[in-house]
């Protein structure tokens, strides 16, 4: 896949087949949506083109982007996987989101023949989000390009979002936002020095950082699955599972910032400095006081006994049967 920085930078004299849209998350609807894209592409003959935002849109028109579910490096590489060509990813600022729906189509087709928009019947571009999907049918028969319009995934009742997938996690409903998005919820950090407790206490942790606001479940402790290593998130040179607490530490009445730190099984190497993705695969309990330190420990020991169970048992649900 090729990833360009603009929309004027996507080749010239090439034929598309484009969407557009956030796709924070790529959740079981966008998934949807990416396929038929393929698919649309492979019957017009085109190159499958995705144009996604970098800030989220809301960070420019209400002041404050939503907590990301997906990390923009593994955006794309998600993106990748399914099959798009080219992929966009657009500077969004006050200028771009003054452009009407024809200004933008201008800037797309310039160069290229657009053989057809694929979206969702919510999608929206351009100003005061005029570029709706009949809107731009009507452009489309004018100018000579479709617009095929995917119905959304239904999951539990209701289309699948982004800002459902986020109200699960905060609940700390794990299984659910699993269920939305295809995949274990997860965020990409980078391992930062802590204050060196864990290690006092005997349970070592790789303390995550963020260059943005990321949308992080419930505070808990949580059995989960680090990687990291190599070029794409999606295919880590290592893989290791752990427990992480995920909280403000009120046992030490900390200065009350969230903090997510894992301790990994089996990893002994220096971990500093390492881009991180940590995923969340079930919560065990909810962060708690402790009377004690040694209480603490005692519950760190049986949270961590716990943790290696349910990863061994998932692991042995997912092993292939013997034949």
């Amino acid at each position: 896949m090729q990833v360009f920085g603009d929309v004027d930078a996507l080749p010239a004299g090439r034929r598309i087949a484009a969407t557009i849209g956030v796709f924070d998350g790529l959740h079981r609807g966008h998934l949807r949506l990416l396929r038929e894209l393929v698919r649309a592409a492979r019957g017009w003959h085109a190159e499958p083109t995705v144009v996604t935002f970098e800030p989220h849109p809301d960070a420019v028109l209400r002041g404050a982007p939503p907590p990301l579910l997906c990390d923009p490096a593994e955006r794309l590489a998600r993106l990748a996987d399914a099959g798009v060509e080219y992929a966009v990813l657009q500077r969004f600022d006050t200028a771009f989101a003054s452009q009407t729906p024809e200004v933008f189509l201008d800037r797309l087709r310039a160069g290229r023949d657009l053989a057809g928009l694929v979206m969702s019947p919510e999608s929206a571009i351009g100003r005061g989000r005029a570029g709706t999907p009949e809107r731009l049918r009507e452009i489309g028969a004018r100018e000579g390009f479709a617009v095929d319009v995917i119905a959304p995934v239904d999951g539990g009742g209701e289309p699948i979002s982004a800002s459902r997938i986020r109200r699960a996690l905060a609940q700390g409903r794990v299984a659910e936002a699993r269920g939305m998005l295809g995949r274990d919820p997860a965020v990409l950090g980078t391992v930062v020095r802590g204050d060196g407790r864990g290690r006092l206490l005997g349970f070592p942790t790789a303390n995550l950082a963020f260059d943005a606001a990321v949308a992080l479940p419930a505070n808990g402790i949580y059995a989960v699955e680090a990687s990291w290593g190599g070029r794409d998130p999606l295919r880590p040179a290592r893989v290791a599972g752990g427990v992480a607490s995920l909280g403000v530490r009120p046992t030490f009445d900390d200065d009350g910032a969230r903090v997510l730190e894992a301790f990994l099984f089996d990893v002994h190497e220096d971990l500093y400095g390492e881009r991180m993705r940590v995923a969340f695969i079930r919560r065990q309990r909810a962060e708690r006081r402790f009377a004690s330190v040694p209480a603490l420990i005692a519950q760190m020991s049986r949270d961590s006994a716990r943790a290696r169970a349910i990863l061994e048992g998932r692991s042995k649900r997912r092993a292939p049967a013997r034949t």
